[in-house]
């Protein structure tokens, strides 16, 4: 039996474009899982890091308007160590929110502190698995925000086509780790892969009942 796209699972990666609304949605699953309990907790993990004057105030908009919309989310900075952050927050009672990967994924292959036209730095694979395993492992629900790049026209610089193969390969990955997939349309979920509870109703992964919160 298929679960509702507005119902917290295991675990989702919410993909889309620029201002498409996968911030929202996840903020959604994220107020709806406080509300569900008194004692749930939501912890929000930002990869971004304020490269400029310019950046520093989208970082401070994004944390004032969080504050408005889920006021009980706390935020945690971590823009490289993510599976380590993941494993820290993670509870039973506590959903984490990562956003995003492709800022993760940025900082990796393009520290801060590089130089212009310098070429991406090699991929980190064990880095990648560590993160990738701890998906199917965390005692409490995730949700993993990314950007979905690859539709449009794809610019002829090398450092460009290699991110995005480096960020479709990085999704791929992520998306079979996952209990549901949704792709942010404009505001409106598409729902890639479906998230299935048993036959009780009850939605159990990896030995966590969520429904029983």
């Amino acid at each position: 039996m298929s679960v509702s796209t507005s119902t917290v699972c295991r675990s989702e990666l919410i993909l889309g474009g620029q201002k498409s609304g996968k911030s929202r949605r996840a903020e959604m699953l994220a107020r709806s899982w406080l509300a569900a309990s008194p004692g749930h907790r939501a912890v929000l993990i930002a990869t971004a890091q304020a490269w400029d004057d310019e950046m520093r105030a989208r970082i401070h908009r994004h944390q004032q308007d969080r504050a408005l919309r889920v006021p009980g989310m706390v935020t945690a900075e971590e823009p490289l160590a993510l599976a380590e952050a993941i494993g820290r927050y993670s509870q039973p009672d506590t959903l984490v929110v990562v956003d995003c990967l492709t800022l993760w994924l940025t900082n990796r292959l393009m520290p801060a502190d590089s130089a212009q036209n310098q070429p991406l730095s090699p991929v980190d694979r064990a880095d990648t698995a560590t993160f990738l395993g701890v998906i199917g492992t965390t005692p409490g629900p995730l949700v993993l925000v990314g950007n979905e790049i690859g539709l449009g026209v794809i610019p002829l610089g090398e450092q460009v086509r290699a991110f995005i193969d480096a960020l479709g390969q990085l999704n791929q990955d992520v998306a079979r780790r996952c209990q549901r997939v949704t792709l942010m349309v404009a505001g409106l979920p598409l729902t890639v892969k479906k998230a299935f509870a048993s036959h009780t109703g009850r939605l159990v992964q990896t030995g966590i009942d969520l429904s029983a919160e």
